[in-house]
């Protein structure tokens, strides 16, 4: 194929992807930092270490339900005196001399004098005697003071993205407030005349706009609070008027008129506001009619308006400057191997994004199937994708078999 780029006389060169998160991801920082509470934090980013406010266990404790014992005294046969129970909560006030034994439980405070544990099965209760049927080991089944964290350590760094477990380990560190990165406020604008809400009524000739919510989900399933602005129709005074929006905002995701029709007016009717352009248009396929800028404080990512190449720019761009926006290292989408599942013909100098399913061979071994059609409208096919092969530009055709790299879709869980 040509290798001749696909632009108007006068108009600059396509720049790379990488170039192009590069550009975008320069232009970001995190959101600043704010107090939320325990229940609050799941998802967040910590902007603070999470340091622990207490020893855990704070003193020995049993592991084992059983009895407490010397482990002098815990020979095969031994016969000894049970002097006292100490359940979960309830210490035993006194101690452990030579002969007694202490009826413990999960969690027990190990009392004083004892350095081994009586498995509750390897003992015979008779009255207050306990008859030995399996020698004991000092210190097994004993939860040493700190031997999880103690007061002082930092259990869940800053920059982490906190999961149940570790709001958990947070909660057991005795902390009913976490500091997190504000999570990023992000507007999603679609435009389009020809363009409707799901349950409103179509325009004729019209379409159903499915990209203002597959992108709300993606900015929620990320970490950020998505709000869904009115579609602003094809006029400069309404795409204009929609920028008066932005105030507040992290970032604005608009979809859609960033091409070269009559009709495609984001740029000219932001600029009318104050749109200042880092790059547009990208050597990449779908989604070549990207757009960055800055709108005064407000990066715009500019996607396309076809649901697929809207997605896949979504997963390559707008998953990344949500990473560097909540406070997280930005990274491009993890990149694995598989197999081709049929041959691919030669690219052009676009970089491409087969969209394929995934299945595994005899082997294990992961095999990608392109689908036949490639097109940016079928967004049935890209739901039903498991990866996207990525082409570099002019790469060169491949049979079957071939190893190719892949970004996992499956593995996102959007």
């Amino acid at each position: 194929m040509s290798g001749t780029p696909d632009r108007a006389p006068g108009r600059p060169p396509l720049i790379s992807v990488e170039d192009a998160r590069g550009h975008i991801l320069d232009a970001l920082s995190p959101t600043p930092a704010e107090l939320v509470a325990l229940a609050e934090a799941w998802n967040r980013v910590t902007a603070a270490p999470v340091v622990a406010r207490l020893t855990q266990p704070p003193t020995d404790v049993s592991a084992m339900d059983g009895y407490a014992l010397r482990a002098a005294d815990g020979t095969l046969g031994a016969d000894l005196a049970v002097i006292g129970a100490a359940p979960a909560g309830h210490p035993f006030a006194g101690a452990v001399g030579p002969g007694q034994a202490v009826r413990l439980f999960t969690g027990s405070v190990v009392p004083a004098g004892a350095d081994a544990i009586l498995l509750q099965e390897d003992a015979t209760r008779s009255g207050e005697r306990v008859q030995v049927n399996e020698a004991v080991t000092a210190g097994r089944h004993i939860r040493r003071a700190g031997q999880d964290f103690a007061r002082g350590d930092t259990v869940v760094p800053a920059g982490r993205r906190l999961t149940a477990r570790d709001i958990g380990l947070a909660a057991a560190a005795n902390h009913p407030w976490l500091t997190v990165h504000r999570a990023p406020r992000i507007g999603i604008l679609a435009t389009g005349d020809e363009i409707a809400m799901p349950g409103e009524p179509i325009p004729a000739g019209g379409i159903v706009s499915s990209n203002s919510h597959a992108l709300a989900a993606l900015v929620r399933a990320c970490g950020g609070a998505p709000t869904i602005l009115p579609i602003a129709q094809d006029t400069t005074e309404a795409v204009a008027a929609a920028a008066d929006a932005v105030g507040g905002l992290d970032m604005l995701v608009t979809t859609g008129g960033a091409s070269v029709g009559d009709h495609d007016l984001v740029i000219a009717a932001l600029q009318t506001r104050g749109l200042e352009v880092t790059f547009w248009q990208i050597a990449m396929r779908p989604g070549k009619p990207l757009l960055f800028g800055r709108l005064g404080a407000v990066p715009v990512l500019g996607l396309p308006g076809n649901p697929v190449s809207a997605m896949v720019c979504a997963t390559l761009f707008l998953m990344p400057a949500l990473a560097r926006l909540s406070g997280l290292p930005a990274a491009p989408p993890p990149v694995s191997t598989a197999l081709l599942g049929t041959a691919v013909k030669a690219n052009d100098h676009r970089a491409d994004h087969l969209r394929a399913t995934i299945h595994a061979d005899a082997a294990g071994r992961s095999v990608a199937t392109p689908f036949p059609v490639q097109d940016s409208a079928m967004l049935r096919r890209l739901a039903h994708a498991d990866a996207l092969i990525l082409r570099a530009p002019h790469a060169p055709a491949l049979d079957a078999g071939a190893e190719v790299p892949v970004i996992r879709l499956d593995s996102f869980g959007l």
